[in-house]
């Protein structure tokens, strides 16, 4: 394996909200944190937001304690609610001077991000128009599959999941470092997934999605997630380095969280547990 060289240019990942499928706020996950997905990729003084769920809104008061004009890349994996339910709440997109570009691979050629976002925000779901979003709003379609250049010298590599409606994974590779999210997907029984394995080959940090384990799955099956089991396979046989589960289900409390976070260490040392909060340097 080649060494990587890089020039020390910050690169990290921030995660801003970790739960799969709906918000759960409450006492039993105050630790790891309720918002559903939405992680901050900053490579050097670029931002790159991965999702856009509950998370998003926490980013965006954040962001905005900062000196504007702000320029912002959004990509979605997806966009079922949990994935894009926070964009209406995005307090930078109300900006007048901002940039906003919003990115999307899994709809073509049926529809369009920007019909989707619309309709979030269409009457009668949300009361104030598409129009209200004062960013210099941009919306991007590309088939999953394609490397997308967003900045100079930031490369995202995509490919398809296996999701109901579709979903896309993306490979950030910045300054000879590499992180890949790859959330919404499920496993196959009889392989390991080939385009996953593409993605993550030798990644600095991959993010996946562990909603499941082993044991629970069975009756979630063609549910659209996978299994921490089934990540630490996929991180083996890519010879990728740290593995970060993701997507946590909403019935998952800290304390199990807590539970499952020893279980993994033991069955492959230096994996993490997503939480609220954490940043990760690459």
């Amino acid at each position: 394996m080649t060494a990587k060289h890089h020039s020390g240019t910050p690169f990290s990942a921030t995660f801003w909200g970790v739960r799969g499928s709906i918000p759960t706020p409450g006492p039993e996950t105050l630790r790891y944190g309720g918002n559903t997905p939405c992680v901050e990729i900053r490579c050097g003084g670029h931002i790159l937001i991965l999702d856009a769920g509950t998370g998003l809104r926490v980013l965006g008061h954040h962001l905005e304690q900062q000196v504007p004009p702000f320029e912002f890349d959004i990509f979605l994996t997806h966009t079922h609610y949990d994935h894009i339910e926070g964009l209406p709440f995005f307090g930078p997109a109300f900006g007048a001077g901002n940039v906003l570009r919003i990115w999307a691979g899994h709809l073509l050629p049926e529809r369009s991000i920007r019909e989707v976002v619309n309709a979030l925000m269409a009457d009668p779901f949300f009361p104030l128009p598409l129009e209200a979003l004062h960013a210099e709003t941009r919306f991007l379609d590309f088939h999953a599959g394609e490397t997308l250049t967003p900045r100079p010298g930031i490369s995202l590599r995509t490919a398809p999941l296996n999701h109901p409606n579709r979903a896309t994974g993306y490979r950030v590779d910045y300054d000879g470092r590499s992180i890949c999210y790859v959330t919404d997907t499920e496993h196959f029984a009889d392989r390991l997934d080939e385009n996953v394995l593409r993605l993550i080959d030798g990644a600095d940090i991959v993010i996946y999605d562990t909603m499941f384990t082993n044991a629970e799955y069975p009756s979630k099956k063609g549910w659209g997630h996978s299994t921490w089991e089934e990540g630490i396979r996929l991180m083996e046989a890519a010879n990728a380095k740290t593995l970060v589960l993701f997507h946590h289900a909403p019935r998952r409390s800290d304390d199990q969280l807590d539970a499952l976070a020893e279980k993994v260490e033991r069955a492959r040392p230096g994996t993490l547990i997503a939480r609220e909060g954490l940043v990760l340097r690459v």
